[in-house]
């Protein structure tokens, strides 16, 4: 039988496994080598190590959020920076305040003097005369009243006639009118009185002065000029936060929000909100339908009243910069990456409860 019918014979596969059998034997040194336990024991690690990987990125929940800086403020417009002005014209005589002066509501901030010294005495004066003529001026009409109604009698009576009854009713009118002139001759003369008298500019609210403008005594000011700047003690603070126009869309009023204050110590994990520690909770209140000047959409956060108080307001400033980050809805960490790499929008379910 020759070689070729032997093979055929034995068939491919046991002929395979004799050839590699005969190789090993004359290999002696390859078929000692075994692989090292401790590469099978990184083996195992970096197995492990994967499947670890990928059950923390599938199953790991992470919260979407829209980030954002901002600054400090209020929704109170009464309680943002403002100028102080002067109601009347006259000259600067003695300041009650400097800058850097806290002043609570009524307290005087600078008295003002008109330029005539005698401006006073003639305006009180002239009070005087025009209260005299008001009073005047209602005797009168009193009296044309009396009479009107003792003509009625004589008419209704037949001892006197229709001409002298609508004579009495015409003086009656005519006095009347007479008395409402006086009346407003003298509440003119009431308020320039007021006015040259009480020329003292006092705080609207508590707060600041944050400056001076005005010079020293014996400057002439207008009504309506500058004097100082004020800035109010705020009592309702707000956050201005700006963001992108791709997380615009999502963002809602009633949002939870964390935020981060200037000069306030805190570490923030945006995915993870309930580790952060040195933020405080907040609330979107409203969103701004237009872009701002900025390129940003502007959008307020009030303080949340189930968190923390916000700080104090010896360091929270008005005007102070702050972050904020919007929370969004739940997804896994390998969803958000994912979502990152490929620069897609964050989720937008309608009803999903975010995570506070």
């Amino acid at each position: 039988m020759t070689s070729e019918s032997r093979r055929g014979s034995l068939g491919a596969a046991p002929l395979e496994a004799f050839v590699a059998e005969r190789h090993r034997a004359a290999f002696t040194a390859l078929a000692a080598q075994q692989l090292p336990r401790p590469l099978k024991t990184l083996r195992l690690l970096i197995l492990g190590a994967l499947l670890l990987l990928v059950a923390f990125l599938s199953y790991t929940p992470w919260v979407q959020n829209a980030a954002g800086d901002g600054r400090v403020t209020t929704l109170n417009p009464a309680e943002r920076s403002q100028t102080l002005t002067s109601f009347a014209s006259g000259r600067l005589a003695r300041w009650h305040v400097r800058d850097g002066s806290y002043v609570s509501q009524g307290d005087p901030i600078v008295d003002i003097v008109d330029i005539d010294p005698q401006l006073v005495e003639r305006l009180t004066a002239e009070q005087r005369a025009v209260q005299a003529a008001f009073k005047a001026a209602q005797e009168a009409t009193r009296t044309a009243r009396l009479n009107l109604e003792r003509q009625r009698r004589l008419l209704e009576q037949g001892l006197t006639s229709q001409v002298a009854f609508e004579r009495a009713q015409i003086l009656v009118n005519e006095l009347s009118a007479k008395e409402s002139e006086a009346e407003a001759s003298l509440n003119q003369a009431r308020v320039a009185v007021t006015r040259q008298t009480t020329q003292q500019v006092v705080a609207p609210r508590d707060g600041t002065i944050l400056g001076i403008r005005a010079g020293d005594m014996g400057t002439l000011v207008r009504a309506g000029d500058v004097i100082a700047e004020f800035v109010p003690k705020v009592s309702n603070p707000a956050i201005e936060l700006y963001i992108s126009g791709l997380d615009a869309s999502l963002v809602t009023p009633g949002r939870k929000a964390r935020v981060m204050f200037e000069g306030w110590p805190a570490v923030q994990f945006g995915g993870w909100p309930e580790v952060a520690v040195g933020t405080f909770g907040a609330v979107v209140s409203t969103v701004d339908p237009v872009v701002s000047p900025n390129g940003r959409f502007r959008v307020l956060l009030v303080p949340d009243p189930g968190d923390a108080p916000w700080p104090s307001n010896a360091y929270l400033r008005f005007g102070a910069q702050a972050r904020g980050w919007i929370l969004l809805d739940t997804v896994s960490v390998g969803y958000e990456l994912w979502r990152r790499l490929n620069g897609f929008p964050p989720e937008n379910s309608v009803g999903a409860a975010p995570r506070a």
